[in-house]
C-alpha cells in the first residue's frame, strides 16, 4: 500500500473515531476529540507537504526553461557533450 494510501484510511479512521464518540461527555475523551479534529483540520501529512514541494519546483522549473528557452538549450548541449567525453573517454580505456 502506498503512503499516500495509508495516510488517506488513517485520516478517514480518524474522522470515524471522531464521529463515534461525539456522544460521549467524558472530559478526557471530549478533549482527545478536540485535538484529533484539529489535528485532522488543521494538519496536512508529511506526504501532501512534499508533494506540494516538488509541484513548487517543477512549475517554478518549467517557468525557468520557457523564460530562458536558448539558454536551456545551450545548457542541454553543453551537459551532454561532456557526458558523451567522460563516457567515450571510460569506452576507450576499456578498449586497451
Amino acid at each position: 500500500m502506498r503512503v499516500a494510501e495509508l495516510s488517506e484510511t488513517l485520516t478517514e479512521d480518524a474522522r470515524a473515531l471522531v464521529a463515534a464518540t461525539a456522544g460521549i461527555a467524558e472530559e478526557t475523551v471530549a478533549g482527545a476529540r478536540r485535538r484529533l479534529a484539529a489535528a485532522l483540520n488543521g494538519g496536512r501529512s508529511p506526504y501532501d507537504r512534499a508533494e506540494a514541494r516538488a509541484w513548487d519546483g517543477i512549475r517554478y522549473t518549467d517557468d525557468a526553461v520557457r523564460g530562458h528557452t536558448y539558454q536551456s538549450i545551450a545548457i542541454a548541449l553543453g551537459v551532454g557533450a561532456v557526458i558523451a567525453v567522460v563516457l567515450m573517454s571510460q569506452c576507450s580505456r576499456s578498449r586497451r
